[in-house]
């Protein structure tokens, strides 16, 4: 499967950011974003319940086959709590209720949302393999992995991308799944390549975010670290100035150049970021510039973890908190 370089990550449409816009309004800015030219959404069994793929595929209404449509089961919200099952009848329930939802006959790609460390993997991608032979999936995916998981995975079925949280203070998948993926022919997908809206400029005091948005539990966005990132950030747009491109632009420009399989899905909740994002792909931005960019924002620069120990506890990727 060939994945467009850029996509539209929907999530923010319906959860965890903030407040969402209203579903109309939500189902026009993705209209329009289709009709200037995105053709790859993301979307999840997890994000609003259920919500954000009905959202995806009221937008997709009448226009098919004008996107390559992403959803992932395996982790849903299960009376008010988020609940990670990767059990083989668990995810056939959840892949019939992603299609009824999007209403569509098919899914282009389907992850698996979390690897559930009481279910063996294969089990897992075994019935996700099983929704494919039904042509009701048309390939498969996973989602915040290590190397070890992908290599049990293919054992099992061809996959078709791994995605995982890649931007330039998230470098996570430089511990071996970077590698992994290209050696596998497998699509890196990074998502959060923004840093969550920071190399973007769209926090200035994360005392100011909503109650429920998602990067208050971050450590990078706390007390305790935050004023040593902010001031990461003059520096930062002084060099998009350079590049002659956003922000934004530089960030996204930084992680499709880690390599051909790698492609990015910034999520915003405006049309106009989204066109912003979805013309990097045109940008030509000098290789010392990009160098520059990942010496001032890296691992050795940014202050705190990404996850807190309960959202590390729900992942599998390889980190620099465990490598320490």
């Amino acid at each position: 499967m060939i994945l467009p370089r850029t996509g539209l990550g929907c999530m923010e449409l319906s959860h965890a950011y903030g407040v969402a816009p209203s579903p109309e309004d939500g189902e026009r800015m993705l209209r329009a974003a289709l009709d200037a030219g995105v053709r790859h959404l993301d979307t999840a069994t997890l994000y609003g319940g259920g919500r954000n793929e009905e959202l995806v595929g009221r937008a997709l209404r009448g226009r098919r086959d004008d996107a390559l449509v992403a959803s992932k089961g395996g982790m849903a919200m299960v009376d008010g709590v988020k609940t990670i099952d990767g059990r083989p009848e668990t995810l056939r329930a959840q892949v019939d209720a992603s299609l009824g939802r999007l209403g569509v006959d098919r899914i282009d790609l389907y992850y698996l949302h979390r690897w559930d460390k009481e279910v063996p993997i294969a089990e897992s991608v075994g019935a996700l393999a099983d929704a494919v032979a039904a042509g009701k999936i048309g390939a498969i995916g996973l989602s915040e992995v290590s190397v070890a998981r992908l290599h049990e995975a293919l054992a099992v079925a061809p996959i078709a991308a791994v995605q995982n949280e890649y931007s330039l203070w998230s470098r996570n998948p430089e511990l071996g799944i970077l590698e992994a993926t290209r050696e596998a022919g497998v699509a890196l997908v990074a998502f959060s390549p923004v840093a969550r809206g920071f190399l973007a400029g769209a926090v200035e005091d994360p005392e100011a975010l909503a109650p429920k948005d998602i990067r208050r539990g971050m450590p990078r966005f706390q007390s305790d670290h935050w004023p040593a990132n902010a001031a990461l950030l003059p520096a930062w747009r002084a060099l998009a100035v350079e590049a002659g491109c956003t922000p934004a632009q530089l960030a996204l420009a930084w992680v499709l150049s880690r390599g051909p399989h790698v492609t990015a899905i910034p999520g915003t909740t405006s049309l106009a970021h989204a066109l912003e994002n979805e013309s990097v792909v045109s940008l030509s931005i000098d290789a010392a510039l990009l160098a520059r960019a990942g010496a001032l924002i890296d691992t050795a620069t940014v202050s705190g973890g990404r996850y807190n120990a309960a959202q590390s506890a729900e992942v599998d990727a390889e980190s620099f908190e465990d490598a320490a």
